[in-house]
């Protein structure tokens, strides 16, 4: 057990040793869901015609939009093992001590680590341009938690897909069929109960909505009644994707 905390902390180190050396992606990445606030919300907040429980739209929308930041990057991540099963990194990694779940749940923590640099850069911006956030330290902390899990859990499904594509435009292909979906069918930027019932019934097993829904509930609402809820799903949504990952691990240096 031991040595498996300290290969899955291994690979934590190496991510942040790759943000260290390549702190422009980070920026650049941030760039796209602060003009969604900046701009997007602000507009959309003229129209008035998406029921945000009195909160404004702007508001409403910056935990949705950090969280498909922070998703998308992730749901990426698998890019990195592709390319690094074409240079040979991976058949090296893959004949070290460390077990198949502590290379999975490593690596897919370390898109986590990536997650919450993403969001310590959005969310003081969000802050100048005007965004309330509750002023609960501890609520900040356990969004930042789900953040980091979270984006773990769509790391680990990004090697999944990595699994079985072999080639990083088939790859980036499948990722941009998956991302959008993703976002659009949650309650990222309007409730639920606004899409047709069939969206409805598809975003109850989106775990982007439950994730969207808990950073929402601890960064601005403060009303956290949901929060059992979100923490189950995101922890059944990890729990399948870190298994389903490493059990077809094998197959991404056949």
């Amino acid at each position: 057990m031991l040595e498996s905390l300290r290969h899955i902390f291994v690979m934590l180190e190496l991510e942040l040793r790759r943000v260290k050396h390549d702190r422009m992606e980070l920026y650049s990445r941030a760039v796209q869901p602060i003009l969604w606030i900046a701009v997007f919300g602000p507009v959309m907040s003229g129209v008035r015609g998406i029921p945000t429980g009195g909160i404004p739209y702007t508001d409403y929308i910056t935990p949705g939009v950090l969280i498909q930041s922070t998703t998308f990057t992730s749901i990426f991540f698998g890019l990195i093992m592709v390319w690094e099963r074409e240079s040979g990194i991976l058949k090296r990694l893959y004949v070290t001590p460390a077990s198949r779940y502590a290379t999975v749940i490593g690596r897919s923590l370390s898109a986590g680590v990536r997650a919450i640099f993403q969001a310590l850069i959005i969310l003081p911006v969000a802050l100048l341009i005007g965004v309330k956030f509750a002023s609960n330290a501890l609520y900040l902390i356990t969004a930042f938690l789900i953040i980091f899990f979270a984006s773990g859990g769509f790391a680990s499904l990004s090697i999944l897909i990595a699994s079985f594509v072999k080639t990083r435009e088939r790859f980036m292909g499948i990722g941009a069929a998956l991302t959008f979906p993703l976002f659009f069918v949650s309650n990222a930027l309007y409730p639920v109960n606004m899409m047709p019932p069939i969206l409805q019934r598809s975003a109850a097993f989106n775990p982007l909505s439950y994730t969207v829904d808990a950073v929402r509930s601890l960064l601005i609402t403060g009303n956290i009644s949901n929060l059992p809820i979100d923490v189950v799903a995101i922890t059944i949504f990890d729990a399948v994707m870190f298994s389903s990952a490493s059990a077809c691990l094998g197959k991404i240096v056949e």
